[in-house]
């Protein structure tokens, strides 16, 4: 091993193995939010994330283990992490543009299964690379901390226990840190380019103290510069300019978007729609407006007042519909996302005196005691089905949550033809909680929305209390609504608390969609290929 007077300090190298492991925990927190707004959050995500990255660190291991038996040159890992620096400070500037190119061309080629295959693809592309390379770094410096300890047996076990402490340490903080503080605060792209920045600093150090000069260090130098200058744009959806306004939370990926009709949020997934707000203050012609039915099955005409708890506030866009059309409402709403809410009040014009709890469904339900003449669930999006709010165990908390004569709905917004699909189970699940189930299908979308009772007389109540709506918008509404109720009989599709395999039957009903709405631009590219798929776009 050559000679550096900065290895026979062995904190060096704990310190090095340290921000090996925060590096490599900040950058798997950072590929999620990364790839959330393109395949969403779901545990499918999650699970590609991990296995990629440990596949990674696996490989990195044994290469280098091997080079550093072969070739104890601590110069070489040094070099290996500035690249991988290189490498980290570099996915903010092209990680967005490769993920879209892999999910463009897959589309046009993947018939099933396109989430998981575009996902892996986009993880081995963008992160595998550099977390091989830190992948090198324990190994290497056991070799390293033995050499400086002159092969002390008595050492050894110690040695390699305070290594594997300070990069179990150093991963918890990175863990955190990105969590609850730097994407939050600053973003995804910053908080790819702070934890790059530590590792070039590591060993910049290393080198400069070893008055050793490298010939990547300038090219190193110049393109993490050019990282910060463009990469530290946050932004996820690069092909717009006219965002109201983007950012993340704790939980989400946010975008709002207006028009002169209305102001639109996104959440995780860009081309989806969380929460609608019509500026004209007029139905929005989407699912909110068929939900509403439910304040009649609750009786909202022949009730002094109606207690409504909404699971999944988002913006509000249906505690507003209802205190619109409804005076005798008082509404409670649950978020988990507490900057939803605060988007809420400050663009979609959530009225103050509606108070937000800034909870878990489940758990709020968890927590309180009172009853309720409606419940809406609204939990649901895209693939991101919480598999705590979709079991028997939860709609039986919520019927317990309900008054005798209460209604539950549920909007799931991913119905399907094909039997075994996710609305299937979700709707097999409430039928055996209550006895009385019906479903609407929301006019030129992929919703459904599903009406729940203890009462078995819900459409019969409904219709005697639209008899007096003056309302003529919502009447006629709720008239399209009552035209498409269907009677549900439940099935033998029941998930559980210990069985809710949501996340594969959500990604089944998203192949359906996709090869429905490209089947006809597939078509294009199978006859004519790129370039006729390029001249018709």
């Amino acid at each position: 091993m050559k000679e550096r007077a900065i290895l026979k300090n062995k904190l060096y190298l704990y310190l090095t193995e340290f921000f090996s492991g925060m590096s490599v925990m900040a950058v798997e927190l950072g590929a999620s939010r990364l790839l959330a707004p393109y395949f969403s959050s779901s545990q499918i995500v999650w699970t590609i994330i991990i296995g990629t990255i440990m596949i990674a660190m696996a490989l990195g291991n044994v290469y280098g283990g091997r080079s550093a038996d072969k070739d104890p040159d601590p110069d070489r890992l040094y070099g290996r992490i500035i690249i991988a620096a290189v490498w980290i400070a570099l996915i903010p500037v092209v990680g967005k543009y490769i993920i879209i190119g892999i999910a463009g061309a897959l589309i046009f080629t993947v018939s099933s299964n396109f989430l998981v295959i575009a996902a892996f693809a986009s993880c081995m592309v963008v992160f595998v690379f550099p977390l091989f390379l830190l992948g090198t770094v324990t190994p290497s410096l056991v070799k390293y901390c033995l050499l400086v300890s002159q092969k002390d047996s008595a050492e050894e076990g110690r040695t390699v226990g305070n290594l594997n402490a300070f990069n179990t340490v150093g991963s918890i903080i990175g863990t955190f840190v990105p969590t609850f503080i730097s994407i939050p605060a600053v973003g995804t792209a910053i908080t790819f380019l702070i934890f790059a920045g530590i590792l070039l600093l590591l060993a910049l150090l290393y080198f400069i103290s070893s008055k050793v000069f490298v010939k990547k260090m300038p090219a190193a130098g110049i393109l993490f510069l050019l990282a910060c200058i463009f990469g530290h744009d946050g932004s996820f959806a690069f092909w717009l300019n006219d965002l109201t306004y983007e950012g993340e939370s704790v939980y989400n990926y946010l975008q709002v978007y207006e028009n002169e009709n209305q102001v639109v949020l996104s959440t995780n997934v860009l081309f989806g729609v969380q929460s609608v707000y019509r500026k004209e203050k007029e139905l929005t012609g989407m699912y909110y407006d068929y939900a509403m039915a439910a304040a009649y099955m609750a009786g909202v005409k022949e009730k002094d007042g109606l207690d409504v708890l909404i699971l999944g506030m988002g913006t509000g866009t249906y505690a507003t519909q209802c205190r619109r059309y409804f005076d005798n409402m008082r509404i409670e709403g649950v978020e988990i996302d507490d900057r939803i809410t605060a988007l809420a009040r400050e663009y979609f014009e959530l009225p103050p005196e509606v108070p937000v709890s800034t909870y878990d469904g489940r758990a709020y339900l968890n927590a309180v005691n009172g009853k309720y003449d409606l419940i809406m669930v609204d939990a649901y999006q895209d693939i991101t089905i919480p598999f705590q709010m979709s079991s028997v165990e939860f709609f039986t908390m919520v019927r317990d949550h309900l008054k005798e004569d209460g209604v539950m709905v549920v909007n799931m917004n991913m119905r399907s033809n094909e039997a075994g699909n996710i609305t299937e189970y979700l709707s097999d699940t409430i039928s055996s909680v209550f006895p009385a189930v019906y479903t609407a299908d929301v006019q030129g979308s992929t919703n459904r929305e599903l009406f729940a009772s203890m009462r078995m007389d819900i459409p019969a109540r409904m219709e005697e209390n639209l008899s007096g709506e003056t309302a003529r918008d919502l009447a006629w509404m709720m008239g399209n609504v009552r035209d498409r109720l269907v009677a549900y009989q439940g099935g033998g599709h029941i998930m559980t608390d210990d069985r809710a395999p949501v996340e594969l039957l959500g990604m089944r009903v998203i192949d359906g969609l996709i090869a429905e709405e490209m089947g006809y631009y597939k078509e294009i590219y199978r006859e004519r290929g790129l370039e006729g798929l390029l001249e018709y776009l």
